[in-house]
């Protein structure tokens, strides 16, 4: 028996009244309702392990406080991320700043006043001598010694100033990942200071202790914000295993058809055993700066 489209009454609601509403509508409003469902039903279930993979810059265009909810809420327990979301949240945990600004900018003239452009949002290039004003420091105080990736970013977080993401993983006991932390302004530092110290930042252990958490769980969720790297670090994970992911969500705006990760709809990651072939999961087409601020906000209505 079919169940007939619900026409969108608008009035005065709840950020999760209307997603409940847009549930029984079509196309990338249900995606959208669905999508927050799936991620409230893994956030619920006390034996799934949740990862989050968080790509592109999320936090230049203000997202920061979204991801912080997720990790202080507990919403989620392993967040894989890329270098350039780690640095441009030490950029404001350091006192910089992103600004608004416009994809019709000249570029040329940008360049002259040294200001950088992340699409509509513009950044000083000064930020990064006070990236390099405090990271230098610390990179001494861990010199010498070898780390993973994830211990590295626990030591950066411990000594990152409160309201940062890196210091909100450490104190809510979320894992850290970044596998492609030298692709980054973090990673420039790194290089900057290896021309006279030495540190050792061992990429591969990650993959041991990022797969024994993924081991150990009785069921895993995925949601997966854009794709890139995070998004294939956080799949590739349970190949490993003996499961797959008995839940995921994916917000993304790119496309399948040129074959990469970025775009694969979840259903192709179940000929990998990265997926469950009935696994609960929705591609939620939409630039993720607009899914997941009312997803957010609809979970907290409701958990």
């Amino acid at each position: 028996m079919m169940e007939r489209i619900h026409h969108f009454e608008p009035e005065k609601m709840s950020v999760s009244e209307a997603l409940e509403r847009m549930r029984r509508m079509g196309f990338g409003a249900r995606r959208l309702a669905l999508g927050c469902d799936v991620i409230e039903e893994m956030i619920r279930d006390e034996k799934c392990l949740v990862f989050m993979g968080l790509a592109g810059a999320m936090v230049p265009a203000g997202m920061k406080r979204v991801i912080l909810k997720f990790i202080q809420n507990g919403w989620v327990d392993v967040l894989v991320t890329t270098g350039a979301n780690l640095t441009h949240d030490l950029v404001e945990a350091f006192g910089g700043s992103h600004y608004l600004g416009s994809d019709a900018a000249n570029d040329s003239h940008l360049r002259e006043e040294e200001i950088n452009r992340i699409f509509d949002v513009f950044m000083p290039n000064e930020v990064y001598l006070k990236l390099e004003e405090n990271l230098q420091p610390i990179f001494s105080e861990l010199s010498g010694k070898r780390y993973s990736v994830k211990e590295f970013l626990a030591e950066l977080g411990k000594r990152a100033p409160e309201g940062s993401i890196l210091r909100a993983c450490v104190d809510n006991n979320v894992d850290l990942y970044c596998p492609g932390i030298a692709d980054s302004g973090i990673g420039l530092q790194m290089w900057l200071f290896l021309q006279e110290n030495d540190i050792i930042v061992d990429t591969f252990s990650d993959l041991k202790d990022i797969i024994k958490r993924a081991w150990d769980a009785e069921r895993t969720g995925a949601i997966i914000i854009g794709g890139g790297v995070p998004k294939n670090f956080v799949l590739q994970t349970l190949q490993a295993t003996d499961k797959e992911h008995t839940y995921a969500v994916q917000i993304t705006t790119d496309r399948a058809e040129s074959g990469g990760l970025s775009g694969a709809h979840l259903r192709e990651g179940i000929s990998w055993g990265k997926i469950g072939k009935d696994a609960k999961y929705v591609d939620v087409i939409c630039d993720a700066t607009i899914a997941l601020p009312l997803i957010t906000s609809a979970l907290m209505e409701r958990l």
